[in-house]
């Protein structure tokens, strides 16, 4: 089969993203080696790019830094700064793209961007929502995931001055406190109260 088909099947499938495996599927190739020069072409002649290993990004799609960050790790939803950025939480605009997962802490680079991952328990991983291809937390999700990483030592309080308050429902914080322990309910409880 020629690159030109490749190309067409490719677009056809209106896919912004692809694994090797999403690509061996579609292009209906057995052999590792000949996919692996498919790749290598469709690479050359700016049809795919490499994101990382294994994961591909179609040039002639517009995806957003939210969709890649989804597609590079899995599971995982936007949450932190980004999140409180995306709802007009926080008006600074992040250096990183932040998100949440329940696998292990990761930063992972494309385009000179940083896509940075926090682990969380099982347990924590809700309160968000579908956005196009992205999972994203809702405000009040995203402002307890941050204060629960500075309770936890791995965030500073530096965002907390900065935040437009009047945009969460604390409420709606204080109902995630039931997931998590009496020490993180209370440790999260006090920066809501020393900044509203």
């Amino acid at each position: 089969m020629s690159s030109i088909k490749y190309v067409q099947q490719i677009i056809n499938s209106k896919k912004k993203f692809f694994t090797s495996e999403g690509l061996r599927q579609l292009l209906e190739v057995e052999s590792s080696r000949t996919l692996e020069n498919i790749i290598h072409k469709l690479i050359q002649e700016k049809v795919l790019v490499s994101l990382e290993k294994g994961k591909y990004l179609v040039l002639n799609q517009q995806a957003s830094d939210f969709e890649i960050a989804q597609f590079l790790y899995q599971p995982s939803y936007v949450s932190f700064e980004s999140a409180l950025n995306y709802h007009g939480v926080l008006s600074q605009f992040p250096m990183e793209i932040t998100s949440v997962t329940t696998k292990k802490r990761v930063s992972k680079q494309f385009d000179d961007k940083i896509f940075s991952y926090a682990k969380i328990k099982i347990s924590l991983f809700t309160g968000y929502y579908k956005v196009d291809d992205f999972l994203m937390a809702f405000p009040e999700k995203a402002l307890f995931d941050q204060m629960y990483m500075i309770v936890k030592s791995l965030k500073t309080k530096e965002y907390l001055d900065e935040m437009d308050y009047s945009r969460v429902d604390v409420k709606k914080v204080r109902k995630y406190f039931d997931l998590t322990s009496k020490h993180f309910a209370t440790g999260i409880n006090k920066l809501l109260e020393e900044y509203l």
